[in-house]
């Protein structure tokens, strides 16, 4: 009887949360040994290190997220990663864009392929934008962020990603002059920002 109360109540978790962490089973005071019960048993699926689902969970665009923001709550999705999101690239990143504030070591991850960046002070804390998916808490720079930060890294994504970014946010009315200054003022880039800025204006 016990060890169907405890399948019922993960299976019934996993259906509100979306995932489940073995955390979580810490939380119920439930063995861990029923995560692997029920993956080879097939009732769940282990879509990564220490996360699990259940099969017939519809794939979501945002699965990869919901992953990397389930292992690592404090990371924060940025430059290719939060432009994706936000709909202003074409560029279709192999890896998942991550803030860390300084000094944190990279997140041991199996899948998805994650790529850190260190933020610093007001870099790391402003423009976060919280976004619920799969019951999951996404914290995602906000456009006006993401572009800054894409300036202040364009070594490593290319000017050509910024100014595609910058131009497509302002042509469609998605980020306002003031709130690019702001950023670009936090993230010390307003010298590098201001000659395109006044382009598109």
């Amino acid at each position: 009887m016990r060890e169907d109360t405890h399948t019922n109540h993960l299976l019934q978790l996993v259906r509100q949360k979306g995932t489940l962490r073995p955390s979580d089973l810490d939380e119920m005071g439930v063995p861990r040994v029923y995560l692997t019960r029920l993956t080879a048993s097939g009732q769940l699926e282990k879509v990564g290190r220490g996360l699990y689902r259940l099969p017939e969970s519809p794939l979501s665009e945002h699965d990869s997220l919901v992953a990397v923001a389930t292992r690592v709550p404090q990371a924060v999705f940025c430059l290719l990663t939060a432009l994706q999101f936000h709909e202003l690239t074409t560029q279709l990143p192999r890896q998942i864009w991550i803030a860390m504030p300084r000094g944190s070591h990279t997140p041991r991850i199996d899948y998805p392929p994650v790529k850190m960046i260190q933020f610093s002070g007001e870099a790391y804390a402003q423009g976060i934008e919280e976004h619920k998916r799969d019951q999951v808490t996404l914290r995602v720079y906000g456009i006006a962020k993401t572009i800054a930060d894409c300036f202040k890294h364009r070594n490593k994504i290319g000017l050509d990603v910024a100014l595609e970014a910058l131009k497509d946010a302002r042509s469609r009315k998605k980020v306002s002059a003031d709130d690019l200054w702001h950023y670009a003022k936090i993230c010390r880039v307003a010298n590098v920002m201001r000659p395109y800025l006044e382009a598109v204006e």
